[in-house]
């Protein structure tokens, strides 16, 4: 256990971590929902420009969600995906989330519209933009950026798969992007003054314990605002499938994520928001690893471990 400090809340509401969620309870006083829109945008690692498989790891439906599926249109979409939540008062605000694919490979004057058309309801109060590093061109960081005056205390995010600091991870995941893509983009957002939440993934094969720090380490350095955790799981139909299949690919198990996690966290810089603490898909989909069902049970976890350890976000970060 370590000792050499106390144990430290850091959020808002008690948590050892800057938890997204209870940021923004803090800040509006209210339930803040993500709506999740699919705008039909594709992506060059799936249609030829960069490769024609995609990610390892990425299913066909690019992360859609259920209540957007088989909807086009932007606006239904968002009924349906506010009607799909239960137990909701009157005041609660909403988060437009172009969540599937990468929701900058377009044109910037389609681009405007799917954006306009997201933001325009008078209860959202935020728009995030899912994408890829190497994805994101001037005029789409202009077009982005003018969301921040928009509306009043308007949240704005940009959120870029970084998925891992090490060029050989990027590589087995096909990503088709560099490190270098990635830090620029996070350097360019910054310039733009819009807020980046990146994606990481843990347990990645041929990653040591090491290398996974290294990543906590560096993004530490960079400007982000934002990041969200997931661990290495198996989608049913992606190449990873295959691998796993063969024995090739080993996931983590619960006990070697939530410990994993917290090291990783204790390493993060103390004001990083946290978005997400593991991936989850629907059980119908997820081959590996099946405790990955049970998002309370992990969370539970991870906090136990930090409560044990008497540690907090930010424990062992060296601003050095």
């Amino acid at each position: 256990m370590n000792t050499k400090k106390p144990y430290k809340k850091t959020s808002w509401f008690g948590k050892p971590y800057n938890f997204f969620g209870d940021y923004l309870l803090n800040k509006f006083d209210t339930k803040i929902l993500k709506l999740p829109i699919n705008a039909n945008f594709s992506c060059p690692n799936r249609d030829g420009t960069l490769s024609s498989g995609g990610c390892i790891f990425c299913s066909e439906d690019g992360s859609s969600s259920n209540s957007t599926f088989g909807i086009s249109d932007i606006k239904k979409q968002m009924i349906s995906a506010r009607n799909n939540f239960t137990r909701v008062n009157s005041n609660v605000k909403y988060i437009s989330y172009f969540q599937s694919y990468t929701n900058t490979y377009a044109p910037t004057k389609y681009l405007e519209e799917v954006y306009e058309t997201a933001t325009e309801d008078d209860d959202i109060i935020g728009l995030m933009i899912g994408t890829r590093p190497d994805c994101i061109s001037n005029k789409t960081f202009e077009l982005i950026s003018t969301y921040n005056t928009k509306k009043k205390n308007f949240e704005l995010w940009l959120e870029i798969g970084v998925q891992s600091i090490h060029e050989k991870s990027l590589k087995f995941l096909n990503r088709q992007h560099s490190v270098k893509d990635c830090t620029n983009s996070i350097i360019k957002a910054e310039k733009y003054s819009i807020k980046t939440c990146i994606h990481i993934i843990l347990g990645i094969p041929g990653e040591t314990w090491q290398d996974m720090m290294e990543t906590a380490t560096f993004i530490s350095k960079l400007p982000i605002s934002g990041v969200k955790i997931h661990h290495l799981h198996v989608i049913k139909n992606t190449p990873l499938e295959k691998l796993y299949n063969k024995k090739k690919v080993k996931t983590l198990t619960l006990d070697e994520y939530t410990s994993t996690v917290v090291d990783f966290i204790e390493r993060l810089r103390p004001d990083i928001l946290i978005h997400r603490l593991m991936g989850d898909r629907n059980d119908d989909l997820l081959l590996s690893p099946k405790w990955g069902h049970h998002k309370g049970t992990i969370i539970n976890a991870i906090e136990d471990k930090f409560k044990k350890r008497s540690t907090y976000q930010g424990f062992l970060y060296n601003n050095n």
